[in-house]
């Protein structure tokens, strides 16, 4: 497997506890926490994952 590139969620705190997400070449989307990359992967597809973010921006709008 290709080694991917984590983008750390723009919502993070200091500290290690975040969410990183990365594409792998394949079209699969990573998620994990980032303080710890090489564990704990999550995989989903990127209609999944849109949906997902799609999701958590309209219940933000509705608080």
């Amino acid at each position: 497997m290709t080694e991917s590139t984590w983008q750390r969620s723009s919502y993070c705190a200091q500290g290690e506890a975040c969410l990183s997400v990365a594409a792998t070449p394949g079209r699969a989307i990573r998620l994990t926490e980032t303080g710890d990359p090489a564990r704990s992967i999550l995989a989903t597809d990127p209609d999944t994952w849109a949906g997902f973010l799609r999701s958590l921006k309209e219940s933000h709008r509705h608080d």
